[in-house]
């Protein structure tokens, strides 16, 4: 399940729960800008045993963001054989998704800052939720966070 958070504060976030273990999660937060070229926002996964947060992911206006990637799986609704990707220009944020019998989504949400150096970390949680509505929900939520639209 996806929803907006209902913070106190007024900062924008998504949190992405899994609907299989909902302490297993993703939070995109922080959003802010430098230029108009680009958007810097947070993410942060959760899961039994495992806090991992990348405070510094950037989406170029240049690049396929992550917007499009979900709106596709969610108008690929009634499911798809392999594994589809994305993953940002510096590619701190990847996600990959499958399809699993039952109309449901597994995505795969990895962070690994700084890849390229040595002795970087990397760590991943699976979300899984209902194809079609709550992918769509999902990706006019991010369009929404990272366009800094309040919902």
């Amino acid at each position: 399940m996806t929803l907006a958070d209902d913070d106190t504060n007024d900062e924008p976030s998504v949190t992405i729960r899994c609907q299989d273990n909902a302490s297993v999660g993703v939070t995109f937060c922080d959003r802010f800008n430098f230029d108009a070229d680009s958007v810097h926002y947070a993410v942060e996964l959760r899961a039994p045993g495992l806090t991992a947060r990348v405070n510094e992911v950037v989406a170029w206006i240049w690049d396929s963001d992550l917007a499009p990637f979900l709106e596709e799986l969610a108008a690929d609704y009634r499911g798809w054989g392999g594994e589809r990707s994305w993953q940002t220009n510096d590619r701190d944020l990847a996600v990959s998704a499958v399809f699993r019998s039952g109309g449901h989504v597994g995505l795969t949400w990895t962070l690994r800052p700084w890849p390229k150096v040595t002795g970087g970390w990397g760590a991943s949680v699976t979300t899984w939720l209902e194809a079609g509505e709550q992918m769509a929900s999902l990706a006019a939520e991010i369009r929404h966070f990272l366009a800094g639209e309040q919902q």
